[in-house]
């Protein structure tokens, strides 16, 4: 009776310390699927997009980019899309309620957002799932022309050493 008592409560403080190892991997997971990387132009951040996108994945985003921006005096948000296709899309009729959810966020905190690398049957997903606005969203082809609009618009330009 003793010897099972014993091995009830290992079993139990393994239990513990498996879900608690559960709940640090699910915190690195989260970290690291919203990189945020710091821009060359002053107060300005990509955020390279990867992987399957669904709500809880948008939601993640959102809240990632809202903290890391109120944090660190964000003026600008890259997103980057290039790495995502339409598999990818999870929820595709919900695709463009998520963009414009995302886009409306980070506008409430002052913050211009940019978007790019939508390709072809991304747009398409996107015109298709009710994206309604979608002149009111900057989207850029490619990294490079959303920075040279920034630098434009920040009056900057690169020297040549």
């Amino acid at each position: 009776m003793i010897s099972e008592k014993v091995n009830v409560e290992e079993l139990q403080d393994e239990i513990i310390e498996l879900k608690r190892q559960l709940r640090e991997q699910e915190e690195l997971i989260r970290e690291i699927s919203v990189p945020i990387i710091p821009s060359i132009i002053p107060e300005t951040i990509l955020v390279p997009i990867t992987g399957k996108l669904s709500s809880d994945r948008f939601d993640m985003i959102t809240s990632k980019i809202l903290e890391t921006s109120h944090a660190n005096e964000v003026a600008t948000v890259i997103i980057d899309f290039t790495a995502i296709s339409e598999r990818e899309i999870g929820e595709v009729e919900l695709f463009g309620s998520y963009i414009q959810q995302l886009t409306a966020a980070v506008r409430l905190m002052g913050i211009q957002i940019l978007f790019v690398g939508f390709g072809p049957a991304v747009i398409q997903l996107l015109i298709s799932s009710g994206l309604s606005n979608s002149q009111d969203i900057k989207t850029f082809l490619t990294f490079r022309t959303a920075l040279q609009y920034l630098m434009m618009e920040k009056g900057m330009e690169f020297e040549k050493m």
